[in-house]
């Protein structure tokens, strides 16, 4: 009986049992790895070239704009042409970009303008991968594995998460240690470009119709007329604009916690995997609405407590509960706009959700830098992530539709 109930909360590793399924996860898994070593290495080459935590919030500033317009108008392209293809291109340049950043390292240019620059077109790059791969997921597995296959696809993100920056850490100690983290992003990704020349063709399903401006705001306007899915993008907003401290990172290690800037960066990450390998509940969550609500307040009052912590080992520990939060917040957002949205709307719908999912801690990076620069680390940590989860509780309990939504009847 135990032995069942743990089976039961247990990972669900069905979808894997598809091969195209298979081979997409096993090389989107690999990539994460490489893409976070080199966000973890861009931001700590920008300040050590600087010496400025506002300009490492500048980061997230430059690949911000990219990813507003290219997620939006590549969830349009991924309506109205074969998915497969457009995810392949997208993968291309930003794998490219990969390749130019580990240039500029060998080089040793040390030019802060150049790294801004190279994210924003990564960041494009990344943006119509991103709302290419949201919508190809549900053709690949059957409706009932979805919360499956998105509960393996944070698990094995956020064990790149935890990966990643480790070996970030170490390959910067290196000597020319950004051009070897570079270069494992580059060697990493090449997994990606293998396993999607190996799907199928994934022709659009009712075309978007003209590739414009009127074919987003199509999206747009389905999210708002939908107070679930526009309240579960608000949480999202709410939750990394304000109780995102990435960007404090670098000087929390360096003036307050004297500890490895790796460990902060994998916290979160760490916790999320933890709470991966414990997710087959949540396939069985009806009320997706609540659970989301209680998933992003816990993300942000551990993240307030984080913030007032002076011991690494503490802030680490508190950052991990954050990111099981995160988990489970992230894999109920997928699952909702997925069952809810009509396939012909998900590639738009899915580009709405990169620009959040991506946006949003990039505006998070923006706000602690600067707010520290005015107000102090532990206000810009601890004070903003506490308003936050508090604007986040009120609002879910305001909004009825949200509050009361049921799994079993999406539409």
């Amino acid at each position: 009986m135990i032995k069942e109930r743990l089976r039961s909360f247990a990972v669900d590793t069905a979808p894997l049992s598809i091969p195209a399924y298979r081979r997409t996860f096993a090389a989107q898994a690999a990539a994460v790895v490489g893409t976070m070593v080199t966000e973890v290495t861009v931001p700590v080459q920008v300040y050590e070239i600087s010496r400025s935590s506002l300009d490492v919030g500048l980061v997230g500033l430059v690949g911000l704009a990219p990813i507003v317009v290219f997620g939006l108008y590549g969830g349009v392209w991924a309506d109205a042409v074969d998915r497969r293809r457009l995810y392949l291109c997208s993968s291309l340049l930003t794998w490219l970009v990969t390749l130019m950043l580990l240039v500029q390292a060998v080089a040793d240019l040390h030019s802060v303008g150049l790294l801004f620059a190279l994210v924003a077109v990564q960041s494009a790059g990344f943006a119509v991968s991103s709302s290419t791969s949201g919508a190809i997921i549900p053709a690949l597995v059957p409706v009932q594995r979805i919360p499956a296959a998105n509960a393996l696809n944070y698990l094995a993100g956020t064990v790149g998460q935890v990966a990643g920056p480790i070996l970030a850490g170490l390959l910067i100690a290196l000597p020319n240690g950004f051009a070897y983290a570079y270069a494992a992003d580059a060697l990493m990704f090449t997994g990606v470009l293998y396993a999607t020349l190996r799907l199928p063709a994934l022709p659009a399903i009712g075309a978007a119709g003209r590739i414009g401006l009127r074919s987003v705001l199509e999206g747009l306007i389905f999210i708002g007329r939908n107070a679930v899915l526009l309240m579960s993008f608000v949480m999202d907003i709410v939750a990394m604009l304000l109780a995102m401290p990435r960007a404090l990172f670098p000087e929390a290690a360096a003036t307050r916690l004297h500890g490895s800037v790796g460990l902060l960066y994998s916290a979160i990450a760490a916790g999320s995997v933890l709470a991966g390998l414990c997710s087959g509940w949540i396939g069985r969550v009806r009320r997706q609405g609540v659970a989301l609500a209680v998933a992003v307040v816990c993300w942000a009052v551990t993240i307030a407590l984080a913030g007032f912590a002076s011991r690494i080992w503490l802030v680490a520990l508190l950052l991990a509960l954050a990111g099981a939060a995160d988990l489970a917040s992230a894999v109920f957002r997928q699952t909702i706009l997925q069952t809810y949205v009509p396939d012909e709307l998900r590639g738009r719908l899915q580009g709405v959700y990169t620009v959040v999912v991506a946006g949003g801690p990039r505006l998070g990076d923006l706000r602690a830098g600067a707010m520290a620069t005015a107000t102090g680390l532990t206000i810009a940590w601890s004070g903003a992530a506490i308003a936050g989860a508090v604007l986040v509780a009120v609002a879910a309990v305001a909004v009825r539709p949200f509050w009361r939504y049921d799994a079993r009847s999406p539409g």
